[in-house]
Order: structure tokens, then sequence, then C-alpha cells
């Protein structure tokens, strides 16, 4: 469902997600249950919780990359992305970067040469990067620009929403302030949403306006970012404030 005239640009529903196990009989884990929330249009949703607490799964259960689902996803928006935590692990080290942005454009757009590298060299500048980029490759960029380019190929197809799983916690501090600066920029800018997944909820109270906390694979509280810092209701969410300090 697309460009629907309403405020949500993504509405989860009941979701649940199972695992297969490595055993011979393959057995079924269930690794979320029933999650339940809504992400508004211009919006950057948090997601915080601690590494194997279902972050991940869900984002990628949201954009179709988990097999055994139930329950509903609806988007009201177009070609949803997703920008993952590892830069490097995410670019093909034999594509330039002008080619790693110009191949969606030709898979899936239906665009001739002349405006393929315009597009191109326009989403390059957008995330801060310069022309002499164009040519270069994942060796030769920095982890910073790395992730911009990242960033640059999910806005390349102008997607209305971003599932950003991690995205700054291998850069280091400087770098992590820029790339959260950038993603504020074209949300002001652009109007893209975000589910922004996190364990630092630092990072979250600075970017987002609502959070959601989750703990083995549950939701186990939700609300507005600075009603979760000054007044946590679940003992988990204060547990992880208490760890942030």
């Amino acid at each position: 469902m697309v460009d629907k005239a309403v405020d949500n640009v993504l509405e989860v529903e009941n979701l649940n997600v199972w695992y297969r196990g490595s055993s011979l009989k393959k057995e079924r884990q269930h690794v979320l249950h029933d999650v339940s929330f809504t992400l508004r249009r211009g919006e950057i949703l948090g997601l915080v919780g601690e590494s194997g607490s279902g972050k991940s799964t869900l984002g990628r259960a949201i954009l179709g990359m988990e097999k055994d689902v139930e329950g509903t996803v609806r988007h009201y928006t177009k070609r949803p992305q997703m920008v993952f935590q590892d830069p490097a692990g995410s670019l093909n080290p034999s594509f330039t970067a002008g080619r790693s942005l110009s191949e969606p454009l030709y898979i899936y757009g239906k665009y001739d040469k002349t405006e393929v590298e315009r597009r191109v060299r326009e989403t390059l500048q957008m995330v801060g990067l310069e022309d002499a980029h164009y040519d270069r490759y994942p060796h030769e960029l920095s982890g910073g620009q790395k992730q911009r380019l990242c960033i640059a190929i999910a806005l390349i197809q102008k997607p209305g929403l971003i599932v950003a799983d991690e995205p700054v916690s291998a850069l280091d501090v400087t770098i992590q302030a820029q790339i959260l600066q950038l993603i504020a920029k074209l949300r002001r800018e652009l109007g893209i949403s975000y589910l922004f997944i996190s364990h630092d909820l630092n990072v979250v109270y600075q970017l987002c306006e609502r959070c959601l906390v989750m703990k083995n694979g549950c939701i186990v509280e939700q609300g507005a970012v600075e009603q979760l810092f000054d007044a946590p209701q679940h003992p988990y969410t204060k547990e992880l404030l208490r760890a942030a300090e």
C-alpha cells in the first residue's frame, strides 16, 4: 500500500517471527512476540535494547527479509530501505561509489546514462561526499565516508522510510556525531521517516522523538523519549538508563 493519506508511514500489528533451530528436528524458535507500533510520517522513531533482544530481526521483518512471520505490516510509503551497522560489509568491494549508486537506478528505473549520473552526483553531494568520491572504491574511503555512501545508496531510490540498524555504532565518537547530524538533516529536508535501531540510549535521546524499548523479542515500553528518560515505567528501561549514565 503506497501513498495513503494517513499520518503513519508504517503500521505493525501483532508481528511474530520464528527462526528455525540448528537441530535435525529444526524446531521453531519464537524470537518476536506480538510486536505492535506505528511510525509517523517524518518521524525518527528509536528502537533500543541489548544485543540479542530482537531489534535487527524486527527491522528485517518490516522490510520483508524474514520468512517465518505472522502478523500485519502495512507500508504507506514508497521503496523503504535499510542501512546496516557495518558499512564495509554492506558495500561491494569491486564497485566504485558511482557504480554502487548507479546499479539500483539501472535495475529499477527508466533513466538514461546522463540522468543516472546526474542523480548519483546529486545524491553524493546530499550526503556530504564530493565528486572526487565518484570513482573511489570502498577501501579508499574512511569509515564515515563508507557509511555516508551506504546512506546515499538507500536514498538513491527516494524512499519514504529508512530502517537504520545501528548505523553509527562502528564509528568513532566524532564521526558518529556527523552521521547523526546528516540523518537529522535528511529528515528535515526530504521528510524521510526512520526506524533508528540502537543499543545507545544517549544517541536515541539526541536524535529521536519517540522510542520503543525491546527485551527478549517484546516491546516492553514505548513513548516520548523525554518521558522514558524522566519517568521510565518498566524495570528494563530503568536498567538501560542506569547503564547509559
